[in-house]
């Protein structure tokens, strides 16, 4: 099958085989990862040639975040997690800078920008505490793209907030980009091939959790289950 069946409405594509150029690995990648990554952060976020872009949280999806990013030429892409392995992996996928939450990232961030803050800051954790670090770390007129998976109240301190000018993005991802990530694949524009760290037949699945779980002994980013 050649490349333009990737320009074939998403939900078209289910009678459709991928292209033979695509593994499994990268067919599941697809299937919510990045297409999550790309369009609840990086589009919602508006990301722009020369920005400044902290993507708080390092795990698969911050780190296609961190992937996807960089198709717009960012001057700068922070990460912040409090795993040294995913803080390593982010490195390797195009952070330029990699912060623990204990490292002060407030004063990295003004550091690096002059003192005016991120431009872009996605929050890919799904915590309180994170997403008003997201908050705080934005520059005036910047955009903040949650991205993460809440259960519990965030707080928003409008009256911190109500002065800077903030354009905060929530979603669900509906994977419309998913053709063009596709398209982006084949050409060797986005590569997923280190996302996947871990893999266990699908008999295997308690010790799987076990060991996403816990990424700063595992070092996993995305565990996969096959039968």
């Amino acid at each position: 099958m050649q490349a333009e069946y990737a320009r074939i409405p998403f939900a078209d594509l289910s009678t459709h085989r991928l292209p033979q150029q695509v593994s499994s690995e990268q067919a599941v990648l697809l299937a919510d990862i990045l297409p999550t990554a790309y369009e609840v952060g990086v589009l919602n976020g508006g990301v722009r040639p020369g920005d400044t872009v902290v993507v708080v949280g390092a795990g698969p999806i911050g780190l296609a975040a961190i992937l996807t990013a960089k198709l717009f030429s960012p001057a700068h892409i922070v990460a912040v997690d409090k795993a040294e392995s995913r803080l390593q992996a982010a490195k390797n996928l195009g952070a330029d800078v990699t912060l623990t939450p204990d490292r002060v990232p407030l004063g990295a961030i003004r550091a690096l920008t002059g003192g005016l803050g991120a431009d872009v800051v996605m929050e890919a954790v799904g915590l309180p505490q994170t997403f008003e670090l997201c908050a705080s770390l934005a520059r005036p007129g910047g955009r903040v793209a949650n991205i993460g998976v809440h259960g519990k109240p965030a707080t928003l301190h409008l009256e911190e907030l109500w002065i800077r000018n903030l354009t905060i993005t929530t979603g669900l991802v509906d994977t419309y980009s998913t053709p063009a990530l596709l398209d982006m694949l084949l050409a060797g524009q986005i590569d997923v091939s280190t996302l996947v760290t871990h893999r266990f037949p699908l008999d295997d699945i308690m010790h799987a959790y076990d060991v996403f779980a816990d990424p700063a002994r595992t070092g996993a980013l995305k565990v996969l289950l096959t039968r």
